[in-house]
């Protein structure tokens, strides 16, 4: 019987160094509120789920949001999810809500790095402690999202979803997280705000809607607003559409 030792493989197995190309480092972006304040956030470096990019529905969701503070947050829980960098839940804190919840995939990465970009807006936040960071796939159980609301309440006032839409398989899930989470109030919303970056794509997206009518959900288009830059320069189809930036709310149609 031979030695086991005449079997040993040394190094043939293992990558030589330098295959892999190295791993993208963190970036930064900065969102400028109205009021003056800028919002520093990091960006992951490379993210199947595009964590690596501040898209124009979040900014455009984060003025709408200041905009309409006193209305949409002030005193009020809200829920963000597919937050990535987590500037709309960030604004919505430093605007005076009572409760924030900000959620994306429950991945390593973009938990950490919302966790982050939450820590380091602390010094901007009026209400110590209201802005709560968590994972979560799209209609899977509320119960951990809904263990941040104060005593009594049964829902959130206000869901952000910005730019989730363009995830046609996923609006099942998506309605399903709403119908679970958005407290059963006249005024409850939820801001569903998107660019159609593959324009040949839109009506897939905007199924979601109809879908959401169909759930128990009454569906009003807000703004169509056209950006002056494009996120993807260099990306096909209709170039005002992958500039414009489109924003619906959506309430129960029931009374409540």
């Amino acid at each position: 019987m031979s030695d086991a030792g005449e079997y040993e493989t040394g190094g043939m197995f293992q990558d030589p160094e330098g295959f892999y190309p190295p791993e993208k480092e963190p970036t930064f972006a900065e969102h400028h509120m109205l009021s003056g304040q800028t919002i520093r956030v990091r960006l992951v470096g490379s993210h199947p789920l595009y964590g690596d990019l501040l898209w124009n529905a979040g900014r455009t969701s984060s003025t709408h949001i200041e905009t309409r503070a006193r209305e949409l947050v002030e005193g009020k829980d809200v829920l963000e999810i597919g937050a990535a960098a987590g500037v709309p839940s960030i604004v919505s804190a430093i605007k005076g809500a009572r409760t924030v919840v900000m959620t994306d995939y429950d991945d390593p990465d973009l938990v950490d790095n919302m966790r982050w970009n939450a820590t380091n807006a602390t010094p901007l936040i009026p209400i110590p402690n209201c802005l709560h960071v968590e994972g979560y796939k799209w209609g899977s159980p509320v119960d951990k999202l809904l263990a941040y609301l104060p005593s009594g309440s049964t829902g959130f006032d206000l869901l952000i979803m910005a730019d989730v839409v363009y995830s046609h398989r996923e609006h099942g899930n998506l309605i399903k997280t709403l119908q679970q989470t958005l407290k059963k109030a006249p005024d409850s919303v939820a801001l569903v705000i998107f660019t159609p970056y593959q324009p040949w794509l839109l009506p897939k997206t905007e199924q979601f809607f109809p879908l959401a009518e169909q759930s128990g959900f009454r569906v009003t288009k807000i703004f169509e607003k056209v950006l002056d830059g494009l996120l993807f320069e260099n990306d096909p189809g209709d170039e005002k559409l992958r500039r414009t930036v489109f924003g619906y709310e959506i309430r129960w149609a029931m009374d409540i």
